[in-house]
């Protein structure tokens, strides 16, 4: 029997993955989890020594019951999975087949934003310049630590913009056609013709009633001005980044 999970929203965090789900998981053929992210394959209790039946058993909890039909697309939109090399590999064992939605973000606006919610949770106290320029340090020695209050989780700002690094990770483990590229951007600019590209992908026809469209998750926080400092100062640590993402990938911003 085929693996349950047949795609992923599988990264990046903060770059429009609740948005791009919930316009998904309109589509009948469609099931997402309950919550949207499972965290099955990030989960600190999962043994590398599970096969595919066993890691269907974790997702059987996170769909509703009406989630077993035949001729149902199973998926889960989980940000963190595009993000460390373990988590791929662990998804190219369970299925080799694995489609991935990768939906990136200007790495600036990215951070600023994966910062705001970090901040608003109680999970950060320094201010954005400081916990920027601290980042290496607070990461030292959790480089595999996927605990829940892991700071890998919650200080990995620059780390998660490093989409070069990702995406050579992910296509070392799986086939380009295996992988959609998004951006955020024209997710916002012209929803339709994205899910369009989804739809393709998935290979599943569109939807008879076309999904509403409308702002998810909106945090209300004004977008930084060019010209702010701490702005400034991301861009300059991020610049090597974005750098090799339009070399290797050729991905712009």
């Amino acid at each position: 029997m085929a693996p349950r999970i047949g795609f992923l929203i599988g990264g990046v965090q903060k770059g429009g993955t609740s948005a791009l789900a919930s316009f998904v998981r309109q589509h009948p053929q469609v099931r997402l989890p309950r919550d949207k992210e499972a965290h099955v394959f990030d989960a600190p209790s999962f043994d590398d020594g599970w096969d595919a039946p066993a890691v269907d058993l974790c997702y059987q909890a996170h769909f509703d019951a009406d989630g077993a039909g035949a001729g149902l697309l199973h998926g889960d939109a989980t940000p963190i999975y595009c993000f460390h090399p373990t988590l791929v590999r662990r998804i190219a064992r369970y299925n080799p087949d694995m489609r991935w939605i990768i939906i990136l973000r200007d790495p600036v606006d990215r951070a600023v934003s994966h910062y705001r919610m970090e901040r608003a949770r109680g999970h950060e106290t320094w201010p954005l310049w400081r916990a920027a320029l601290l980042e290496r340090w607070r990461l030292a020695g959790h480089a595999d630590d996927f605990s829940l209050d892991s700071p890998l989780r919650r200080h990995s700002y620059l780390a998660r913009g490093d989409y070069a690094r990702q995406l050579d990770v992910l296509f070392a483990s799986f086939p380009r056609a295996q992988v959609l590229l998004l951006r955020n951007d024209e997710l916002a600019a012209k929803p339709a013709q994205v899910l369009g590209q989804v739809w393709d992908f998935l290979g599943i026809p569109p939807p008879e009633v076309a999904p509403v469209f409308g702002r998810v998750f909106d945090g209300g926080h004004r977008p930084l001005p060019e010209s702010a400092p701490v702005r400034r100062l991301l861009a300059t640590l991020l610049r090597g980044r974005i750098r090799r993402a339009r070399l290797r990938h050729d991905i712009h911003w």
